[in-house]
């Protein structure tokens, strides 16, 4: 089990992850980190939960929006379609987004 240093919101979150998954989690968290930056300019004077808060929503919003727009594919699509992998490949990488905010949300609430 590997260890990784995040830094989001002005503060570092020590992660354990798998064994080469330090580079995927310091993309997800630069990602994060570019939502809690908009989330600053937007409201000034918040609180790291808030900042957090805010980040996630935002990110919780695109992946709505993918998996709609994603279901509205689906339903457009014959079933053998060549797009279905592609459906597959965001459904995945929206299920990994949310088991990251979890894992974010729980290092969050220990600090």
């Amino acid at each position: 089990m590997a260890e990784t240093t995040l830094h989001i919101a002005g503060r570092l979150y020590q992660i354990r992850c798998r064994d080469g998954e330090e580079a995927h989690l310091a993309h997800l968290a630069t990602l994060i980190e570019q939502k809690a930056r908009q989330a600053q300019q937007g409201t000034s004077g918040l609180t790291e939960v808030r900042t957090l808060l805010f980040a996630a929503l935002f990110l919780a919003d695109e992946l709505n929006d993918l998996k709609r727009e994603s279901a509205g594919r689906q339903n457009a699509l014959p079933l053998e379609s060549a797009d279905e992998p592609a459906a597959r490949a965001v459904e995945s990488i929206a299920a990994r987004i949310e088991k990251l905010r979890d894992t974010l949300a729980d290092a969050a609430a220990r600090a």
